[in-house]
């Protein structure tokens, strides 16, 4: 660690296996003439963040934010910020950043692999193949199907980008409908308007965050209103559906099947329920990986910087989420 402050501080903690080290270098790559520093260990962490100004991590825990005497950015290398002890840095008056756009792509193919899977039920000859047994199934076609995408963010505009060449028909869901959006149809989040929605749905995904409104959006009268047919895909926050409602609805067939990539709980426990239904499909939260991944975001970081540069604390940043 150098004396003096770095020009950015990388704080220890990694994300999908791949090595931190590998994000301090894409920053150093597009920031040749500043300092990036990384701290290995929770005591360099300590030491580091004292004068540091602008500051990126996974994570900022209570504990270490009160150690950052001089901090003005810190870039959550994250889109979501819900973990972070938010309401003591706007106290602070810490601008906080995230890494929205970061996962558009690869999410993007996650949603469309798991609504191809379910459309070609691939879970069926998936299984029938372990057995061994050569005995047909039917299948289905994505064509003319009905997409819901809840959240037109990054990620729910990559996705609708990747659904165009299928011929879907697309609704989209969002806070501020009249702003549009590469779907069909926009809609908010009022009742009736959702309803409506969720009975033409074939295929709902949802990649919003979680808010006051989002918190067990999908609850026993969403799934009730949901058409047998249709697919749930969760590449949003578990908390978002009521988990006790989607145990209810696969086992009652009020929906087709569900693509799991977060739950509620989560880590999802061993003895879970939704671990043994064949018209689940469940992944570990690592949509978001990607090997491209702190390539992207040390672009955003990097840009950042140099906004920070010019202008300091008052700089126009990207993807600001705080203040």
């Amino acid at each position: 660690m150098s004396d003096d402050a770095p020009d950015v501080l990388v704080l220890r903690t990694g994300t999908h296996g791949t090595p931190i080290e590998q994000y301090a270098d894409a920053i150093r790559d597009r920031l040749p003439d500043h300092t990036v520093d990384l701290a290995r260990t929770p005591a360099e962490e300590r030491e580091a963040i004292e004068n540091a100004r602008f500051v990126t991590g996974m994570t900022l825990e209570e504990e270490l934010l009160a150690a950052a005497d001089s901090l003005d950015v810190f870039a959550c290398a994250y889109a979501g910020t819900g973990h972070l002890p938010l309401a003591e840095l706007e106290d602070r008056g810490v601008t906080v950043t995230n890494a929205s756009g970061v996962h558009g792509p690869n999410i993007g193919e996650h949603v469309v692999g798991a609504i191809l899977h379910f459309t070609r039920r691939f879970h069926v000859g998936e299984r029938r193949q372990r057995r061994r047994e050569w005995r047909h199934y039917k299948a289905t076609e994505l064509q003319g199907s009905t997409v819901t995408v809840v959240g037109l963010g990054a990620i729910g505009q990559s996705v609708c980008t990747r659904l165009e060449p299928f011929g879907v028909d697309t609704i989209g869901v969002r806070y501020t409908p009249e702003k549009g959006g590469p779907t069909d149809e926009v809609i908010g989040f009022e009742d009736a308007a959702f309803d409506d929605a969720l009975a033409r749905t074939d295929y709902l995904v949802l990649a919003c965050p979680l808010t006051e409104t989002t918190r067990g959006l999908l609850d026993r009268e969403a799934f009730i209103t949901m058409k047998p047919e249709s697919v749930l895909v969760n590449i949003a926050r578990g908390p978002v559906v009521e988990t006790d409602a989607l145990v209810a609805a696969l086992r009652s067939n009020r929906i087709r099947g569900a693509s799991l990539d977060v739950t509620d709980p989560e880590p999802l426990p061993e003895e879970h329920p939704l671990w043994t239904f064949e018209n689940v499909q469940i992944t570990p939260h690592n949509a978001g990986h990607t090997p491209e991944y702190y390539d992207r975001l040390a672009d955003i970081v990097a840009e950042n910087r140099r906004r920070f540069d010019e202008s300091g604390p008052d700089a126009a940043l990207e993807n600001v989420v705080l203040p």
